[in-house]
């Protein structure tokens, strides 16, 4: 049955950062949707494929949507707090939701078990699930799975690979002055 509802109009930027190339989708409200790694990665490029138009071309590039690009520059470039405002809408069933939006409650240059995370949202024993939820984030960064480690404290995990991680939660640390994790250089 056709939908009554116009989807939003989509627009893409893309981002070089210390980490490679991330690539943004924004809609026409400014609003990030989409955010994820151009390389070694295809969650971000299926993503911009299922948001395609009805013609089956990706987004328009635009410079900068919303501002929301300049953000990330600034986030990149030390000044953590400019991703905390970020309005954005996230599509996924009710769980995943609940697990996103937990995960931007942990706080800048600390982490949490996925144990600990499913504590926090009161379901103790849906450790997979939000282990899960978390693999499916479609905002990287901004909503913060790259915080989320094994219970043992171990880095496991993350689409944009253990490398960015481990340069993630050390780049947060660093400029909140809080311990450092060990940093080893990215591979390439």
């Amino acid at each position: 049955m056709p939908s009554t509802s116009e989807s939003p109009r989509l627009v893409r930027d893309e981002l070089d950062t210390p980490l490679g190339v991330l690539a943004l989708v924004a809609d026409e409200a400014g609003r990030l949707r989409a955010l994820g790694w151009t390389d070694g990665h295809s969650r971000m490029e299926n993503d911009l494929r299922r948001r395609a138009n009805d013609q089956g071309h990706l987004p328009p590039r635009a410079t900068n949507p919303g501002g929301l690009t300049a953000a990330l520059r600034s986030y990149f470039a030390g000044d953590l707090t400019a991703l905390d405002a970020l309005p954005i809408v996230i599509e996924g069933t009710t769980f995943q939701c609940a697990v996103w939006k937990t995960l931007r409650t942990i706080p800048l240059g600390e982490t949490l078990s996925y144990g600990a995370l499913a504590r926090r949202m009161g379901r103790p024993s849906a450790v997979r699930a939000v282990g899960l939820a978390n693999g499916a984030n479609p905002i990287a960064i901004v909503v913060p799975c790259h915080r989320v480690i094994g219970s043992d404290g171990s880095l496991t995990g993350y689409g944009g690979g253990l490398d960015r991680k481990r340069w993630l939660l050390a780049h947060e640390r660093r400029a909140g002055r809080t311990p450092e994790l060990p940093l080893q250089p990215l591979l390439t």
